[in-house]
């Protein structure tokens, strides 16, 4: 004798025709009302809704996906995501997306390679993505996804201006110049520079934009300090400014150090750090600037001024995107559509001198 769920005492999931029965109407009804069709009368719509909430009913993907052909899930490729800004951009678009109806497959890569980023890419084709959004902050990134033969739309994040592909950015050289000419403005002759590492796009940008601020204001440009993102890079490059700070304008040293511009939050906290241990009030002697606004820099000692970027609007406009070349039903080709989110500077204590 054959059993059946309830026979073996496994509570078999409610269906649509279930829902269809309680609510007293057709198979058909309860599809139109779960695909927000405008043809459904009011008091007809409640019904159906009263009926999924008592069933729990819920819609079953992989039978939609047969019958529409769309899983509506989007791919997303993501470099370093333990780094700040790329897990809060990854973070940013799994919300916008689920706002717009789609659920998100992220495929993370702690190492950039070119093999990687294909291997990813096919991946996520495998499992039926509609389309992807790559976040390439490094150079590297944007090479490799330039050589690819890609069969879904794609729009790419912090991938700069070289593609012919969609792509959302923060302006990261603007971030970079506010910074600099709040220093400016807060009386400091120049301003020192430990910038991310070496063929990071946001890092090129922020040094950029540092620059340009600095020759704009006829101040003297230091020669930048690199860091990793760490806070113990930061130290590091912290050490060596203590030093030319203590030592004054030495020859052959540059110029006073008294204020610093810091390319992310963790390695502005490692700065600080190594200037009070080397007796340098913070900013009383030496101003410090970071980059990011990381939820804790508000608390550091003191209160960190840094350039804050939204996350939120970056994966909203990725979303936005992405969906609207879907929604074309077409693989757009030399489509190099940009949005750029503004930064904001937000000023705290540790560039406000006493």
């Amino acid at each position: 004798m054959s059993q059946t769920p309830e026979s073996t005492g496994v509570r078999r999931a409610p269906t649509m025709a279930d829902v269809a029965q309680r609510a007293g109407v057709s198979h058909q009804t309860v599809s139109r009302v779960l695909s927000h069709h405008p043809n459904v009368r009011d008091s007809t719509r409640a019904e159906v809704l009263r009926a999924i909430e008592e069933l729990g009913y819920r819609r079953n993907s992989s039978a939609r996906a047969l019958v529409t052909r769309r899983t509506l899930t989007l791919g997303v490729v993501a470099c370093n995501p333990t780094l700040f800004g790329p897990a809060s951009t990854l973070f940013g678009l799994e919300e916008a997306a689920r706002d717009e109806g789609y659920l998100v497959s992220a495929v993370t890569l702690r190492q950039f390679t070119p093999k990687a980023l294909e291997e990813a890419i096919d991946h996520l084709s495998e499992w039926g993505v509609e389309g992807i959004v790559v976040i390439v902050p490094h150079r590297a990134a944007v090479a490799a996804l330039a050589e690819l033969r890609l069969p879904f739309p794609v729009v790419t994040v912090e991938g700069g201006h070289s593609l012919p592909i969609p792509g959302v950015s923060v302006d990261q050289e603007l971030g970079g110049r506010l910074v600099t000419e709040h220093l400016l403005a807060a009386g400091h002759r120049t301003v020192w520079h430990v910038a991310g590492p070496g063929g990071w796009l946001e890092a090129e940008a922020r040094i950029a934009g540092w620059q340009a601020a600095l020759r704009e204001a006829g101040a003297e440009v230091p020669e930048p300090l690199v860091g990793d993102w760490t806070p113990l890079s930061g130290y590091r490059a912290g050490q060596e400014l203590a030093g030319r700070a203590a030592a004054g304008r030495v020859r052959g040293r540059g110029p006073e150090v008294t204020a610093v511009f810091v390319a992310n939050d963790q390695m502005a906290l490692g700065v600080t750090r190594a200037l009070r241990e080397a007796g340098l009030s913070v900013p009383a002697q030496v101003a410090v600037a970071g980059f990011d606004d990381i939820p804790e820099a508000e608390f550091f000692a003191p209160p960190l001024t840094t350039v804050r970027q939204d996350f939120a609007a970056v994966g909203q406009a990725s979303i936005r995107l992405l969906v609207s070349r879907l929604e074309a039903a077409t693989v757009q080709t030399g489509d190099d559509e940009r949005v750029v989110i503004e930064p904001r500077l937000i000023v705290r204590a540790s560039t406000i001198r006493p």
